[in-house]
């Protein structure tokens, strides 16, 4: 990945070249959203629009025969990227990112192709395996919500992936540096928890599912604190295999770990190498 990353960086004309052949290509084209982040967060919207159009072209193009995955992380990653770049803030792009999982539900809705293939090939599955599967109704009325967070971790997956490599190029450690001092702020802490619980309160007048996108920045940040606490210890890597293990397994642990972090800043109080 750092040797196309350097290669895009040198120039524009090659930064086109490579977007133009990776947007053609089926799931490599989202390569294409990391690289224009990292164009933008590096070099600017401007030089970014410049590029980001060749990327655009392709992404369109995938997109007219109910591919949209392509146009939808080239649009959210970019839209992330340059939050954080004007802003300087993970905390307010990870809230940003509630919005691309919100609209990337509204546009399963808006166009359910790629879920009615999905229906259509775990349909097939399950009536070769002789089990039961939800409606066709039910599944495009229930999927959106549980895909849309998937969406949201995506685009945050790949935002980290140029914010990674933009340090790797240009501030070796940086990123390292930045993403241990991620850490969400009381207040917003406790108004997405309180949206959490008001959503469950609602019970069927509010989707369950919804509360997914209230939890993602705050499994983010609790990630970020699980890598800064194993850094400051110098503890083994294993550690951080355990932690998502335990992630896998209960996300609920994951959010109170960070929710408490919020008030008692973990970071502050852990003495490198205790």
């Amino acid at each position: 990945m750092r040797g196309l990353a350097e290669f895009v960086m040198s120039g524009r004309r090659q930064a086109i070249l490579v977007v133009l052949g990776l947007g053609l290509l089926p799931w490599v084209y989202l390569l294409n959203p990391i690289l224009i982040a990292l164009i933008l967060m590096r070099k600017g919207w401007q030089e970014a629009a410049a590029i980001g159009v060749w990327a655009l072209l392709p992404a369109l193009v995938w997109a007219s025969v109910g591919r949209d995955e392509s146009l939808l992380m080239l649009l959210a990653v970019s839209g992330l990227a340059l939050s954080l770049r004007e802003g300087g803030s993970w905390q307010l792009t990870l809230l940003a990112a509630i919005i691309v999982g919100a609209a990337s539900e509204a546009l399963l809705r808006i166009r359910p192709q790629e879920l009615l293939a999905m229906y259509e090939f775990l349909a097939n599955n399950a009536e070769a395996q002789e089990m039961e599967f939800l409606s066709r109704e039910a599944f495009l009325d229930v999927m959106p919500s549980r895909l849309g967070p998937g969406y949201m971790l995506m685009a945050i997956g790949m935002l980290i992936m140029a914010r990674w490599q933009q340090a790797v190029l240009y501030n070796p450690g940086g990123f390292q540096q930045e993403f241990h001092s991620l850490r969400l702020s009381q207040n917003v802490v406790l108004g997405l928890v309180g949206m959490m619980l008001l959503i469950t309160a609602a019970g069927d007048a509010l989707r369950a599912e919804w509360t997914m996108y209230l939890a993602v920045p705050i499994v983010i940040s609790g990630i970020a604190l699980a890598h800064a606490i194993v850094a400051k210890l110098q503890a083994s890597r294993w550690w951080l295999s355990a932690f998502y293990m335990t992630l896998l397994w209960s996300v609920q642990l994951v959010l109170i770990l960070a929710l408490i972090d919020s008030w008692y800043d973990f970071r502050s109080r852990i003495k490198p190498g205790e």
